[in-house]
């Protein structure tokens, strides 16, 4: 992928990321950081404490310093590209950034400190292949901060999977990405792989309506080589707009031909299907077929790790 953006974003609220401190939240709350979906403002909104902002705010400084906020990642893992945020900030956000992230117990530097933009999406990408599992945003210095993505690839502890045994290979937490779509028009297909069940349409992946003989599909990378044995296509909130059918075909790499692994099967609106996979062979990378279009709200693939992976 070249936009790092298509990666999973590892800080989400959803994904299981908090913000754990920030030394300052005088206007708006460090919580909204890492909210899903896009900063929403209404002008009309006023507090106690004057505008209200979706996002993270600071007091305006009087003495030299910065201010700064700390994120602990839903998936620690390894992070190719940071979104600094600041949707709706014109005149009170900050105009320099940095990021650290945490290595073991050792903060290294993500993004230095740079120039950013107000209302803008500020994104860099990082050059860094430890394994983070916090990362400290810094303003410079005061302001606002919408949002904070940390786009990268999950790497979970090895001794916890191995011990776990059985794994859905596919999801954020343990690994799994998607590596290309037909059409992402409505939503990510990184929400297939999210934690937990969708709680509205909006939090699955949707595709535009179809107007020629094709279908859409999506293809994924999973944790490592293993073998799926059951597979989970959850149509849930999709009542007039879930495909009519989908087909899964696996494969051990890209010089590997695709092999089947699910044949073209009709789906029901708003329904958890599962099914049993025949005995396939591993393979590290899988792809859905969904016809013709539609959304899905979660993509489950549960299986084991071959012994090498």
């Amino acid at each position: 992928m070249s936009d790092f953006r298509l990666l999973p974003d590892l800080a989400r609220r959803d994904v299981g990321g908090a913000v754990v401190s920030a030394n300052d939240e005088a206007f708006a709350t460090r919580e909204n950081l890492i909210t899903p979906g896009p900063a929403v403002f209404d002008p009309s909104t006023f507090g106690p404490k004057g505008k209200v902002y979706d996002g993270w705010e600071t007091r305006r400084r009087r003495e030299p310093g910065h201010d700064e906020a700390v994120v602990r990642l839903g998936a620690p893992g390894v992070v190719r590209g940071i979104v600094v945020d600041t949707a709706w900030f014109t005149g009170n956000y900050p105009p320099e950034a940095a990021v650290d992230g945490l290595a073991g117990d050792t903060w290294v530097p993500l993004v230095a400190r740079s120039p950013i933009k107000g209302d803008t999406e500020n994104a860099f990408d990082v050059q860094c292949d430890d394994r983070i599992t916090h990362v400290r945003l810094r303003i410079f210095p005061d302001g606002g901060v919408a949002r904070l993505r940390v786009h990268g690839v999950a790497k979970p502890d090895p001794a916890l999977l191995a011990a776990l045994g059985s794994v859905d290979l596919a999801a954020i937490e343990n690994g799994g990405r998607v590596t290309a779509c037909s059409n992402l028009f409505y939503s990510s297909p990184q929400n297939l792989l999210l934690p937990g069940p969708a709680r509205s349409m909006g939090e699955g992946w949707e595709t535009a309506r179809r107007r020629d003989d094709g279908n859409d599909w999506v293809e994924l990378a999973l944790a490592g080589p293993a073998v799926v044995r059951v597979a989970e296509l959850d149509t849930s909130w999709f009542l007039h707009n879930a495909p009519g059918s989908a087909s899964l075909q696996g494969r051990l790499s890209d010089a590997s031909p695709w092999e089947p692994l699910l044949p073209r099967t009709p789906l029901e609106p708003d329904t958890r299907h599962r099914f049993v996979l025949p005995g396939a062979g591993p393979v590290t990378q899988v792809r859905m077929d969904v016809f013709p279009d539609g959304g899905m709200a979660r993509l489950r693939l549960h299986g084991s790790f071959v012994p090498q992976a």
